[in-house]
């Protein structure tokens, strides 16, 4: 070998350390499925071949293209839009050892006219060659230790050369990375669902009380396991002792934070049911439980009591409440200004129980907003609370004419662009409607 073909083939090795470098930050930089099949596409189109799909194979034991195209032409992402049936286990064929797991496969021109058809991707692989004049391809599995999860496929048209031994050696590692992304992603996106789902399985559904229309949301944050503190509750006190409302937010983001925030919720509402007491002796008592049986956690927590009877003259409610180092309750009544509720703040809950802690009271007319909520709503990195207070305010009372259920959403989306992302948000609103 001569010193030119020793630079060309140093050259060819460098170029392929390259690719797969790069593959591996193209894939590492997102959990995102589609996302990173999407780059892999874009590496792959601009340095290896001209045209790329990439078929995944679902559930359902059908193939879905995820995205397709050619160099020059572009992108073309399918995907969902049209499934065909995976090859049979135990087929013969050219593609076996591809489509079963086994190796890539390498065709040339002659290989690719002489393709069977029998079975329906095949088939489609058949005709996309044919009519993107498919001159040299190679069809890599892409699969995990447990199972296929798909096949990535290269082409080169004339006049760009064949594949050779080496280009199908570089496309197998290639393809065995992309199948540990993908199954890294697809784990990502299961837990993130269990955890999502363990925390709303521990939020309840509201009652249905005369006189008031109740909406709550648990918004998760964009962290991992998407799996928090924060709750709400609403429920009926026992004989004529008012409904309770409550959001509380357990220091901490991770699944015992979830865990802590269940079992503190239940100890308050059994507490609650227990003894008709004041709000703030309510959650005395429950400071004191969690100091033995919770020394370590935290919470903050506001607690009201929505009383049953109707004040005659505009047939609204009085609220007593108590605050444990929470943001305010916010009160839009239907005639004056939006304000928070201030009075009845006390300390967060796990820090001093024997610290004294008062009540206070609020009228809400017929017709008013209640909004209690969890600092995720109003929160902004490097940004003073006060500024996110105000902004919710503003929000909050342009959609005072909304139902509780659409002030919910929209007051989400309104908040959402400037709250801290790494944290959840639980919202209550309700609208005292008076007596029928």
């Amino acid at each position: 070998m001569d010193d030119y073909e020793l630079d060309e083939a140093l050259q060819g090795a460098l170029d392929r350390l390259a690719l797969l470098a790069d593959l591996s930050d193209a894939l590492a930089s997102t959990l995102d499925e589609h996302e990173g099949l999407e780059r892999v596409w874009r590496l792959l189109t601009q340095r290896l071949g001209d045209w790329c799909a990439i078929d995944l194979l679902r559930s359902d034991e059908a193939i879905e293209r995820m995205c397709s195209g050619t160099r020059e032409g572009g992108i073309e992402t399918r995907s969902g839009e049209e499934r065909i049936a995976w090859p049979a286990t135990g087929s013969a064929g050219t593609l076996t050892p591809a489509l079963g797991g086994t190796r890539p496969v390498l065709l040339d021109a002659s290989a690719l006219r002489s393709l069977s058809r029998e079975g329906p991707w095949e088939r489609a692989f058949a005709e996309e060659t044919d009519r993107r004049e498919v001159t040299s391809a190679i069809v890599a599995p892409l699969r995990t230790r447990r199972e296929v999860l798909g096949v990535v496929v290269l082409g080169r048209i004339r006049p760009h050369p064949a594949f050779g031994e080496a280009e199908r050696a570089l496309v197998q590692d290639l393809a065995h990375r992309v199948g540990l992304a993908l199954d890294n992603a697809r784990l990502y996106a299961a837990t993130e669902n269990i955890a999502e789902r363990l925390q709303r399985s521990m939020l309840p559904e509201l009652p249905r009380i005369d006189g008031v229309l109740a909406a709550a949301r648990y918004a998760p944050s964009g962290k991992a396991a998407q799996v928090g503190g924060d709750w709400y509750d609403m429920f009926e006190l026992p004989g004529e002792g008012g409904t309770a409302l409550i959001v509380g937010d357990v220091v901490g983001h991770d699944l015992r934070a979830a865990v802590t925030m269940s079992q503190i919720r239940n100890m308050l509402r059994g507490i609650a049911c227990d003894r008709k007491e004041p709000p703030d002796a309510i959650v005395k008592r429950l400071d004191t439980a969690m100091g033995t049986l919770y020394p370590d956690a935290s919470a903050t927590c506001v607690y009201g009591v929505l009383h049953t009877d109707y004040e005659p003259g505009d047939r609204g409610r009085y609220l007593d409440y108590t605050s444990a180092g929470h943001p305010p309750p916010l009160l839009i009544p239907p005639d004056a200004p939006a304000r928070f509720l201030t009075a009845g703040h006390g300390p967060l809950l796990g820090v001093e129980p024997e610290l004294p802690r008062t009540s206070a009271s609020a009228y809400l007319a017929a017709g008013a907003l209640l909004l209690f909520y969890s600092d995720g709503l109003v929160e902004r990195r490097g940004e003073p609370i006060d500024h996110g207070l105000t902004r919710l305010r503003r929000n909050a009372a342009q959609l005072a004419d909304a139902s509780p259920e659409d002030l919910c959403d929209r007051l989400l989306a309104a908040q959402a662009p400037d709250t801290v992302t790494g944290d959840d948000v639980a919202l209550l609103v309700i609208r005292v409607l008076g007596a029928e």
